[in-house]
């Protein structure tokens, strides 16, 4: 196969008199560059990000037409690094991917070497999009978290809970040995989230009307937040003596309100969780350890797979908070 000459397909947003309109097209391989592979796409997800790319959000997607989807897995088709050789399983994602580099919604993609994970033993490339980007999150939070906090020290709380990241990392801590209480302001969803593994459900209102003081009764050993704001605020403020707590996403606000007295008078740790450039060597490890102890008993009830045709109605279900769990979108027949 030449790749200057081979077509594909992808869902291509394109910018038409300042509106974004979205399509399946058929588009030409480009050459590859030095140390790039060329990756014959098996399954995507649909994640925020993508979404927001889409709909011509330009702090994710600066130039248009694009192909969104930050998350991939395939075979290795050609190969210009010593990294990978054809026939090779590879995992892509973060880095730039599906935000100014053309995406894993196409049959092909063609990236850096570097920005690839050989699938590992005991992960199939389905479960690998189960996971995504929203699982390595997860699985960086649970590493990060798991360093200073033991299941036996107490309750880990996680906010937005019926979310990708959050979905997962419930699923994952219970299945190492936590008891997790999940925050949601979909109480419809209680059922579901007991199924992941959840031992308490509290309503998101519940934690935004916490009181402003500066310190509150301790009820958490730790937090693995996805979303900032009060209810990170009110998070950290409920954190006993010597916890941690994560954060990766800032959906509800980048502001915190706080003092420094969880930090020095309680000794609390907060760590920001960036999977879009954690270092490869850590991406292995989380990725062998979703493939292995980690792996959630109901990991195949956590998602629902499509096709690039049903991607623009996912999208807007997405934006309008209308999705739980995770959408695995499958480019082969």
């Amino acid at each position: 196969m030449k790749s200057g000459k081979h077509t594909f397909k992808a869902f291509r947003v394109e910018e038409v008199e300042g509106n974004f309109i979205c399509s399946i097209k058929d588009i030409e391989l480009n050459p590859l560059k030095d140390n790039e592979i060329l990756v014959r796409v098996y399954y995507s997800s649909l994640n925020y990000k993508d979404a927001l790319s889409a709909t011509g959000n330009k702090g994710v997607t600066k130039t248009y037409p694009h192909t969104p989807g930050i998350d991939a897995v395939g075979i290795v088709q050609e190969s210009n690094s010593n990294k990978f050789i054809p026939g090779d399983p590879v995992i892509v994602t973060s880095y730039d991917l599906g935000m100014n580099t053309d995406g894993g919604f196409a049959e092909y993609i063609h990236v850096p070497a570097d920005w690839a994970v050989r699938l590992p033993e005991g992960l199939s490339m389905k479960e690998a999009m189960i996971y995504g980007t929203a699982g390595l999150t997860a699985g960086i939070s649970v590493l990060r978290l798991a360093e200073l906090v033991k299941p036996n020290d107490g309750k880990i709380i996680v906010s937005g809970a019926t979310g990708g990241v959050g979905t997962l990392t419930i699923s994952i801590l219970s299945k190492i040995g936590y008891s997790v209480s999940a925050i949601t302001g979909k109480q419809t969803e209680k059922d579901f989230l007991i199924q992941l593994g959840a031992n308490e459900i509290i309503p998101r209102s519940e934690i935004e009307n916490f009181d402003k003081k500066p310190l509150l009764k301790p009820m958490f050993a730790g937090a693995v937040d996805t979303v900032g704001g009060t209810i990170l605020e009110n998070i950290i403020k409920s954190t006993q003596p010597m916890g941690v707590v994560t954060c990766c996403g800032n959906v509800a606000s980048p502001k915190l309100e706080l003092t420094v007295f969880p930090f020095i008078l309680r000794g609390i740790s907060l760590i920001g969780i960036d999977s879009q450039s954690y270092p490869m060597k850590y991406r292995e490890i989380v990725w062998n350890k979703l493939a292995n102890e980690w792996k959630p008993e109901n990991l195949h009830s956590l998602y629902k797979e499509i096709k690039l045709d049903d991607l623009q109605h996912h999208i807007n279900l997405m934006l309008n908070g209308k999705l739980k769990g995770r959408i695995v979108v499958s480019l082969v027949d």
